[in-house]
């Protein structure tokens, strides 16, 4: 009987190490300001800035630092897609990135495109290797830390690339079927409570825009700054949250698919939940510049607000 109940719990502990595991978030993926100065001048490891406005970088950047523009070097420039695995590999291997590179990403905006930059990685199999720091240019400049305005000399490599990972990306048809409740998914829509309210299309100045305003059927609103520290633009401890979610109705039990408007902010989102809460989740890049200009879906739009053609 003894034995039977102590064989019991530990089949119980086991299968609950075997769950945990596979929960698990990837090791260290955020590194400190602190950790990135120790590491400048490590062959190591690369840092890359993703910032959204061009111009950037070039003003001053963290000493070491490569370039990624996201309007090209990130992107299919024939198609609405992300880049090809044929032009990232040959993006990766000009930047002198092999397989025991650790590649650090920061940008302005509090990360936005450097986590989506860091979002295309994973896409293409480098998930492991990539790490964001933790509160991007702005803790940088607010520590006042040196920048630069000299582009380093990498030696390339002929790395290939691993297997990637399309399984983090959602297209319409998953976001679609989640409307419908054909799905079993948690949506969450990180836009302004304004645009997911749909009293407006866009924040002021968007030249990305949908001809409806509103939202994903049955998608929570929960902005992407809530996420972050006001102060420096670090992420909030991962206590606060999983309560941040959690008061939304997300607590991780269930595939997550994140959105806003081009996907850039969702991937903010969708790095700290699967990197940090290490919660199964898809980023759907397409976002509400896809949805809300497909015909046929369904549009929740509290404000009633009807576009005008200007």
């Amino acid at each position: 009987m003894k034995f039977t109940r102590r064989l019991l719990i530990a089949v119980a502990a086991t299968v609950s190490l075997a769950s945990a595991a596979a929960a698990a978030p990837a090791k260290e993926p955020i590194v400190t300001y602190e950790w990135v100065q120790k590491n400048l001048d490590n062959p190591k490891v690369r840092v890359f800035e993703v910032s959204v406005d061009p111009g950037v970088y070039e003003r001053g950047h963290i000493p070491g630092a490569l370039n990624i523009s996201w309007h090209t070097d990130l992107v299919d420039k024939v198609k609405r897609d992300i880049v090809s695995r044929e032009d990232f590999q040959k993006l990766v291997q000009k930047a002198g990135i092999d397989k025991d590179t650790t590649v650090v990403l920061y940008g302005d905006n509090n990360n936005w495109f450097a986590a989506w930059g860091a979002w295309v990685f994973h896409v293409h199999g480098l998930g492991e290797q990539v790490k964001l720091l933790d509160g991007g240019r702005k803790i940088w400049e607010l520590k006042q830390l040196p920048l630069d305005t000299k582009t380093a000399e990498v030696k390339a490599t002929s790395y290939e690339l691993p297997a990637g990972n399309a399984n983090i990306r959602a297209r319409l048809s998953d976001v679609l079927a989640a409307a419908e409740k054909k799905a079993d998914v948690h949506v969450i829509d990180i836009r302004s409570a304004d645009e997911y309210g749909g009293k407006i299309f866009a924040p002021e100045g968007s030249k990305e825009l949908s001809v409806r305003a509103g939202h994903v059927p049955g998608a929570v609103n929960v902005t992407w700054s809530k996420a972050v520290n006001a102060e420096d633009g670090t992420f909030k401890s991962a206590a606060d949250l999983k309560k941040l979610y959690a008061d939304a109705g997300v607590d991780g039990s269930k595939p997550i698919i994140t959105y806003c408007r081009i996907g850039e902010r969702s991937s903010h989102t969708w790095y700290l939940l699967t990197q940090i809460l290490g919660y199964d989740v898809k980023n759907y890049d397409g976002s509400w510049t896809e949805y809300g200009n497909s015909v046929g879906v369904p549009v929740a739009n509290l404000a009633g607000t009807v576009w005008l053609g200007k």
